[in-house]
This record gives C-alpha cells, structure tokens and sequence, in this order.
C-alpha cells in the first residue's frame, strides 16, 4: 500500500507487533501489516472519533468533541494508514454498490407493491398478518445474515458474494411468476431466496465502499445507498404499467432481466482494497450490553426498525383501501415516497460528516415521527367516511402524498447512518465485534414488524389507525434512546459534533 497525499487517515492507532485493525464498516475486517512505508508513521492525525465505553473522552468532559468535533485520541505511538477518498476507482465501486443496491434495496423497497398484488390476487384468501410474515422473514434474512458474510468478504472478497447474492435474486424474480396459489411458494421464493440473495449483494457492496473512504464515508454511503431509492421508483412504476398489459408472471420476468443486468455491473465493479485480519471474530457479544450508550443505541436501532418498514408495507394497501386514490396511483404512490427517500439517502449522509452522525440521525428520526402525526394519522381517522363525502378523499389524497414525500426523506437515512452510529461507540478494532451484537438484536425486529402491522389491521376491521399510532410509538422510542445515548457518550450539549 502506498501513501497518497490526497486521501484520509481514519484515526489513531495503537502500535503493535500484530496486524492492527483499520476498518469502520459493518461486518468488515481487514488490516494493515506493520511493514508500511516509513512515510505513513506519525505522532497525531485528525479523525472522526470512535470510542468505546472505556475511552478516556467520555469521563474527561468530552474535549474531544468541542469545537467542531475533530479531536484527537491520547496515544503515545500511532499508525496512519490511508484512504484515497476518490479517484476514478474509488467512485467506480460506488457505481457498483449503487448497482447492487438498486437491485437489493430497490426490491425491499417495493414490497408495498408486492403486498397488495398479493392480497388482492394469488393469496386473497390469507388475512394481512399472514401475508405480512412472507415479507417479515425478507426483510429479516436481509439484515441478519449479514453478520456472517461479512468475515467471508475480508477473508475472500466481494466477487463470489456479489454472484451468488445475484444468482439468487435473478431466481427469486424468475420463479415469482410460476409461484401458484400456494403459500409456502412465496414463502421460499420471495422470503427466503430473495432475503439471502439481497443481503449476499447489499453487504459486500456497501463493505467495499469503506476500503476507499473514511472522511467522505457517510457521503458515499449514501450514494451507494440511494441506488435502492432509485429502484423503489422504477420498479413500482414498471408493475403499474406491466401488471395490466402483460400480466404477472412476465411483469416479474421483465424485472429479472433487469436485475441480471445491474448485477453482471455489481460484479464488475464491486471490489475490495485492503487485506484482511486473520483470526478477527464477529460473533455476537451480548456483554458488551453493559455499556448504556451502547445498549441505548440498539434499542433505538430496534425500535426504528420496527417502524421502518410498516409504512413501506401498507402505504399502498392503505391508498388503495381509502378509496381517495385508485389503485394505480397507490402504485404510484410507493415510487413518490422512494423518490423522497432516494434524497434521503444522500443528503442525511452528507450533512453527517458535517454535523455529526448521532445529530443528523436524531433530527432525522424527529421529522419521521412528526410527519406520522401529522398526515398519516389525520388520513387514517378521516379514511372511513370518504366513500360518503368526496372532500374527505380529497384532504387523504393530500395528506398521502405529502406524508410520502417527507417520511420517505426522512426515513432516508434510517438505513445508511445507522451502521456509521454504532462506529461511533467503539474502537476500530472492536467494530465487527459491536456491529453483529447489534443487529443480532435489530434483525429480530424487521421479523415481527410487518406481521404485527397487519394484525393490527385486521383486529381494528381493516382500518389503519392502529398501524399509524403503533409507527408513532415506534419512532417516539427509537427518538428517546438515540438521545440518551448520545447524552449519555458525549454530554447533554447541543453543539457538540458527534
């Protein structure tokens, strides 16, 4: 590895006579051997801090994060390494995890769309609650087997993930349309095989963009992340126009093409940089819980995610149901709510590294809630008389849309600053280590949302009030931990960058 003026460090790091740890992204361990050039041996550098619960910055009155939040770890012999933050390379993985996310993400963010085709046609004869586990255990097998694929990229790379994950999502799309009115159909293709093959796919690609940024990493991320925005406006788009002409099995069929092209680009340009560390583990440590800003944080990562994904799910069921918007615009309506989030992707990322992580997720997660209450909630109380008053349908279309704008930006950034928030609370080398502890945990959640969400709907006779006021309680939670923990690492000031 060579040195470049024009890149990054990603911190300070103790010298030792073993490789020494370098990564802060989810579920990916790589190293430095202590052989690098002289020229890379410094006495301090500046760096986005991460510390654990033992660093000495949260019992010193936080010096480190005054000011504009730049401060400098105590250590005596310290090691930089470098990130080119750029370069034709660097942005050319980007453009690969863009790709794959569009794929991954783009197809979690159209479940919406999935479940009321399927309500409404192959499984019309199953209640919501029992549809809703189909799209639980996706969503679920999404994020939780991401614990163990990431030490397969640092011990391998990304290539044969990023095929795999490609082969099983280009199946799941092309065996949806033969799936016949049986449950467990859907179950397997979409539920099992699409949730591995979208977590094989979005964890290497989003792992990959760590070995080429650190100072524009929440940036970047959020490039890379938008990329599923971007696929959860065209692919509900495609259905709407597809669905009536040519009907099911080919609309899916159609789908599959495209994603056997935006995958062969993935595995083209998805790459990694860095060696890896041998004999790193990332099991899960529950005893790390001891440490509350920690505990908090995953608390509020559960409880985020357990709302996330219900307006994701039922915006179009609950469109469609008001009867204030015909069906084809509730399909619409799922493209306008991820063209809200494909900003959000981004700029929540790019106002982190400016601002603080923790901060711009807080004031996130603030807007999500505040945006429920306000028109998702006032449309769900006014949906049951619209069939009588054509007004009513006219203030819910209203509120819908604007709902779906603003949430969909808002909750933007519920996926792409979350991993950047647990890097926060450790030390590099512990990261791998905190990150699996936590989504152990938060996986658990995206399993029982959705089928919660629909059980609710059922025990309040179809309408949706209880959905609503259950997202509120949700991101209400989610808001309260994420500000204790930061109070808790950093103290109670506003100003501070953290």
């Amino acid at each position: 590895m060579t040195h470049d003026p024009n890149g990054s460090t990603p911190g300070l790091f103790t010298e030792r006579n073993q490789l020494t740890r370098a990564n802060t992204f989810p579920s990916v361990e790589f190293s430095i051997p202590p052989s690098d050039p002289i020229e890379q041996i410094v006495t301090r550098c500046r760096s986005h801090p991460t510390h654990s619960f033992s660093a000495p910055a949260r019992g010193e009155k936080n010096e480190a994060y005054e000011g504009d939040g730049d401060g400098n770890s105590v250590v005596s012999h310290l090691t930089e390494v470098s990130y080119p933050e750029g370069g034709l390379q660097a942005w050319l993985v980007v453009l690969g995890s863009f790709s794959g996310s569009f794929v991954g993400f783009g197809m979690m963010n159209t479940i919406g769309v999935f479940t009321q085709y399927f309500s409404e046609h192959q499984l019309k004869s199953y209640n919501e609650s029992t549809i809703g586990w189909i799209f639980g255990v996706y969503v679920f097998l999404s994020f939780f087997c991401g614990i163990q694929i990431g030490p397969v990229f640092d011990a391998h790379g990304p290539r044969m993930l990023v095929i795999a994950g490609s082969i099983f999502v280009c199946a799941c799309m092309f065996l949806l349309g033969i799936c016949t009115l049986e449950y467990w159909h859907f179950m397997i293709v979409f539920g099992v095989l699409g949730g591995i093959g979208t977590s094989l796919i979005f964890t290497p690609a989003f792992a990959a963009v760590g070995h080429f940024f650190l100072e524009k990493r929440a940036n970047a991320t959020g490039i890379a992340a938008a990329g599923g925005s971007f696929g959860g406006i065209i692919f509900p788009l495609l259905l709407r126009q597809l669905l009536p002409s040519v009907e099911f099995a080919w609309a899916t069929r159609i789908l599959g093409f495209i994603f056997v092209f935006c995958c062969g680009l993935a595995i083209l340009l998805i790459r990694s940089r860095l060696p890896p560390k041998p004999g790193q583990s990332v099991m899960p440590d529950f005893t790390i819980f001891k440490d509350p800003p920690y505990l908090l944080l995953t608390l509020g990562i559960y409880f985020m995610e357990w709302g996330l994904f219900i307006p994701i799910t039922y915006i179009t069921s609950f469109s469609a149901s008001s009867g204030a918007l015909s069906t084809a615009f509730s399909y619409q309506l799922v493209a306008i709510f991820n063209a809200g989030s494909c900003l959000g992707r981004w700029a929540p990322g790019y106002m982190a590294d400016k601002l603080g992580r923790f901060n711009s997720m807080i004031g996130m997660l603030a807007l999500c809630a505040a945006t429920t209450v306000t028109f998702w909630l006032p449309a769900s109380l006014i949906a049951p008389t619209v069939a009588a008053d054509t007004s009513s349908g006219a203030v819910i279309k209203g509120l819908i849309i604007v709902y779906a704008v603003i949430f969909g930006f808002a909750s933007g950034s519920n996926i792409s600053l979350t991993p950047v928030c647990v890097g926060q609370l450790c030390e590099t080398n512990q990261y791998g280590r905190y990150y699996a502890t936590c989504y152990t945990v938060v996986s658990f959640g995206t399993l029982t949302g959705i089928p919660i969400a629909g059980a609710l709907i059922q025990a309040a006779g179809g309408r949706y009030w209880g959905v609503v006021v259950w997202t509120l309680l949700c991101y209400v939670v989610s808001l309260g931990c994420f500000i204790w923990s930061r109070g808790l690492a950093v103290g109670w000031k506003l100003g501070v960058k953290f």
